[in-house]
C-alpha cells in the first residue's frame, strides 16, 4: 500500500478544522444504523453475527440456559444479553467492522507477496477477520464482567441477594468463557507481534476499569485533579486501546509497514476518544430540564467528559459547593441538580467540541490511506460519531 502522505503532515493538521455543531440530536439511532449497514456490505458479511459461532456453541449454550433463571430480576447481565441481540444507536459490533473495514483500506502491502491473495474474501485477508472476531469476543467478554454487581452496595430494591449472586457467578463464568476462546483464538494467528498487541490491549482493559472503578467514589470527586490530558489517557486503556491496537494488528497481519500500522492506531484511538465522549454527553443532548429521564452515576458519571470541563470551566472551589448541593440530605447525590448546574454552564459545549476534535483527528489518519469504498465508510463513522 502506497501511504499517499506522511504520517507528520497529517498530524500537523489535526483539529484545525470545526464543524458546525448543534446541541440537538442530529443522528437518529436509524441513521446510525444505515452507517453500520452500509459499512457490512463491504466487508462482505453482517458483523451484527460476528460472534455468533462461540456464542451458539455448546459450551456457552449450557451456560445461557441457566442464565433464563435471571429472568424477572434486576441483574444487569440481562441487559448486557440484550444489548447482543439489538442496541441501534451504540452497535456492539462496531469494533468488529471497524478492524475489517481498516483491512481492506489499507489492502495487500508490497510486502505480502507471501501471502496468497486469492484466500482474501472481499480484500481481506482470513486472518484479518478472525482477527476482528477475537476483538468483539474481548469486547463481549468484558462487557460481562461489568456487569458483576458489587454486593456491597446491593439493598433490598435491588432484588433477592441469592438472585444477585447466582447473576454474577454466571456473568464471571460467560465472561472468562468468552476470553478464553478469544486467546485460543489469538494463539492460532501464528504471529507473536499480533499475540503482543492484543495482550497488551487486554491489560490496558483490566487497568482501565480498576481506574473506572475507583474514579466513581463520590468522595475522589471532590479532591481529584483530573485533566483532560489525564481523562484521556485513563478512558484510552478501558475504551480505546483495543480498537487502536487491533487496527493496528491488522495491517500487521497484512505485513504493512510501521508508519501505516501507526496510521491505523491513530484512527482507532480518537475514534474510540470521540464515541466515549458522545456516549457522556447522551443524557445532555437527550434529556432536557423537569425530563423524567433516570440519571445515575452510569448515566451522568461525575468523572464523565462534560462533567470534567464543567469542574475545569468553574473552578475546584465552585465544583465542591455545586456537588455539595446536589447532594440530597448530605447522603446521595442528586443527579438532577447536578445535571441542572453542568447544563447551565459551558462544559456540554465544551464536550462537544472535543467530540468533534477527536473525530477529526481519525479522519486526518485514515485520508493517508489510498481513496476506497472502506475508507468512506471509516470517514462515515468518524463523521457520525460527531453529530448530536
Amino acid at each position: 500500500m502506497a501511504v499517499v502522505r506522511t504520517k507528520a503532515s497529517c498530524i500537523g493538521r489535526l483539529c484545525t478544522a470545526r464543524r458546525s455543531i448543534s446541541l440537538f440530536p442530529s443522528t437518529s439511532p436509524s441513521s446510525w444504523s444505515k452507517v453500520v449497514s452500509d459499512a457490512e456490505k463491504i466487508v462482505g458479511y453482517p458483523t451484527s453475527f460476528m460472534s455468533l459461532r462461540c456464542l451458539l456453541s455448546d459450551e456457552l449454550s449450557n451456560v445461557a440456559m441457566h442464565v433464563r433463571k435471571l429472568v424477572g430480576t434486576k441483574h444487569p447481565l440481562l441487559n448486557t444479553a440484550r444489548g447482543f441481540v439489538h442496541d441501534s444507536r451504540n452497535n456492539l459490533q462496531m469494533r468488529g467492522l471497524v478492524v475489517l473495514l481498516m483491512s481492506k483500506a489499507a489492502g495487500p502491502s508490497s510486502a505480502s507477496s507471501g501471502l496468497l491473495h486469492q484466500d482474501m474474501v472481499s480484500g481481506i485477508y482470513p486472518s484479518q477477520r478472525n482477527l476482528a472476531e477475537i476483538t468483539e469476543l474481548i469486547h463481549t467478554a468484558f462487557l460481562v464482567h461489568r456487569g458483576i454487581v458489587d454486593l456491597k452496595e446491593w439493598t433490598h430494591s435491588d432484588g433477592p441477594l441469592k438472585d444477585m449472586q447466582f447473576g454474577n457467578k454466571m456473568a464471571i463464568l460467560s465472561g472468562d468463557f468468552l476470553l478464553a476462546n478469544a486467546c485460543t483464538g489469538l494463539a492460532q494467528l501464528n504471529n507473536t507481534k499480533v499475540v503482543e498487541l492484543i495482550s497488551s490491549a487486554i491489560g490496558d482493559l483490566v487497568q482501565g476499569i480498576y481506574h473506572e472503578n475507583d474514579s466513581w467514589a463520590e468522595d475522589s470527586s471532590l479532591t481529584e485533579d483530573m485533566t483532560v490530558a489525564s481523562w484521556e489517557d485513563k478512558t484510552f486503556l478501558s475504551h480505546g486501546a483495543l480498537l487502536a491496537k487491533s487496527c493496528q494488528a491488522a495491517l500487521e497481519l497484512a505485513m504493512h509497514d510501521k508508519e501505516a500500522q501507526a496510521l491505523a492506531y491513530l484512527y482507532g484511538k480518537h475514534m474510540s476518544l470521540a464515541h466515549k465522549v458522545n456516549s457522556d454527553l447522551q443524557p445532555f443532548v437527550k434529556r432536557s430540564a423537569g425530563d423524567p429521564v433516570t440519571l445515575n452515576p452510569v448515566t451522568l458519571g461525575l468523572n464523565s467528559a462534560p462533567v470534567l470541563l464543567h469542574r475545569q470551566i468553574v473552578g475546584p472551589e465552585r465544583w465542591a459547593h455545586q456537588l455539595k448541593q446536589a447532594k440530597a440530605a448530605g447522603k446521595k447525590v442528586d443527579y438532577a441538580k447536578l445535571w441542572e448546574a453542568v447544563s447551565a454552564e459551558n462544559g456540554v459545549r465544551a464536550a462537544i467540541d472535543l467530540c468533534c476534535c477527536h473525530g477529526n483527528k481519525a479522519l486526518d489518519a485514515i485520508k493517508c490511506f489510498p481513496p476506497s469504498e472502506a475508507r468512506s465508510a471509516l470517514e462515515n463513522f468518524a463523521t457520525a460519531i460527531t453529530k448530536f
